[in-house]
């Protein structure tokens, strides 16, 4: 059979049991979840093993180290894996739900209620324990899931996969409620984008080629994140002292990630004192800075004039750009042309243009005299998050359980008709 007749088949498969899924129990699903953590302990081995024939395989390729690094499945990415399952378990199942029911003036009772998305696919790189992560939150969730990771992470994602179907089956729920692509072959992705009669959101998880590939491709609708592109704007009167933890916080403290500071937006009022000591704290934690003309002066040793790719630019590295503005009007308007709706945060004593900010700055998660680093399901509460999507139709923000269903209008009455 071609790859394409073999996803479609996949596909339905996952329809029909996404059917029954969304039907199934939150005791049948957490009895999944801690089948799965078990199992996760038990063959760890077993599944470090496939691992190392990818790790190998990869460096014999000449993978770099940053990428051998995420594709290693290490004991505490392990441990990491099962607590997950644990966790997850704790959270409130949303399927079921019903949200603000309200009478109308007939006393007919209007609400709505959680219901799971339906099939999820997710298509993802390098990474093997997002196998897992994925996994678990779209079925607690009471979705199917297609799990199309990277070629470099095959034989790991096998070896997950045969793990997620033998806990599906130990809590009585359909194995087909998981499954993974078992083929390298990028047809197969090709073929899931026109799968919209049995997909029914597309999650691509990875680099912004691979995104924007998905998004060209996709018949269905695509939760996506194409960057981070974070901002930090410091306001006229702000706690200098505060903004500098903020700042130094949200860059350095884990410069690789997408919630990562990339761009520094300073008052022209404040600029004179708080410039030199940010520059020297940037400089002690090891970031580069490239500075517009008005900032360069201020920055002291080190700091390099930016070029014009460095506005709106990912940098994902211990690298800074930093642009003197003489207002908050202008810095959102420069939020608004680099910007990538991810994370913008403002430091600020001054409430009006604070809650001003939070009206004005078009992100995911706005924040107010804190690190952009906060923009994480974990953080937010969320208790897990399968990605942060900066679209905002359905979810805007880190996807957590509830974000992976949506809600349909439940009526209850006593014999109301229509006139």
């Amino acid at each position: 059979m071609s790859v394409a007749t073999d996803m479609e088949q996949m596909a339905v498969r996952a329809k029909d049991a996404s059917r029954l899924l969304a039907g199934a129990s939150g005791a049948a699903k957490d009895a999944f979840l801690a089948a799965l953590a078990g199992l996760l302990a038990a063959r760890r081995e077993e599944v470090m093993a496939a691992n190392a024939r990818d790790v190998e395989a990869a460096r014999a390729a000449g993978m770099d180290a940053p990428r051998l690094n995420r594709l290693t499945l290490t004991p505490a990415v392990m441990d990491a894996m099962a607590a997950a399952c644990r966790e997850i378990i704790a959270l409130p199942d949303p399927v079921g739900g019903i949200e603000a029911m309200r009478p109308r003036p007939n006393g007919l009772l209007v609400g709505r209620m959680r219901v799971p998305l339906g099939v999820i696919c997710m298509i993802y790189e390098s990474r093997p324990n997002v196998t897992i992560d994925a996994a678990i939150l779209c079925l607690k969730a009471g979705n199917a899931v297609i799990l199309k990771g990277g070629s470099e992470a095959l034989e790991s994602n096998k070896a997950l996969a045969a793990l997620l179907c033998e806990a599906l089956a130990a809590a009585g729920l359909p194995a087909d409620a998981a499954q993974l692509v078992p083929t390298s072959d990028r047809a197969a992705v090709a073929a899931l984008c026109k799968l919209d009669q049995y997909i029914d959101v597309i999650i691509p998880r990875g680099g912004e080629g691979l995104i924007r590939a998905v998004v060209d491709a996709a018949t269905m609708p695509v939760l996506k994140h194409f960057k981070g592109v974070c901002h930090a704007y410091v306001d006229a009167g702000a706690d200098l002292a505060m903004a500098e933890k903020v700042v130094v916080n949200a860059k350095a403290q884990r410069p690789g990630v997408c919630n990562a500071l990339e761009c520094l937006l300073v008052n022209a009022a404040v600029a004179p004192e708080f410039l030199p000591r940010v520059g020297a704290a940037l400089r002690r934690a090891g970031v580069a800075l490239r500075a517009c003309p008005r900032s360069l002066p201020l920055l002291g040793e080190g700091a390099v004039p930016a070029g014009p790719e460095d506005f709106g630019h990912e940098f994902h590295d211990l690298i800074l750009a930093v642009k003197v503005v003489d207002s908050m009007d202008e810095a959102l308007a420069h939020i608004h042309r680099y910007g990538s709706n991810h994370t913008e945060v403002i430091v600020t004593e001054h409430h009006g243009r604070a809650m001003e900010f939070l009206r004005r700055a078009d992100a995911s998660m706005v924040g107010v005299n804190c690190s952009t680093r906060f923009n994480d399901g974990g953080e937010l509460g969320l208790g897990a998050e399968i990605g942060i999507s900066t679209s905002k139709l359905h979810a805007y923000g880190p996807m957590g359980l509830v974000e992976l269903t949506s809600a349909k209008f439940v009526t209850l009455g006593n014999g109301q008709v229509r006139g």
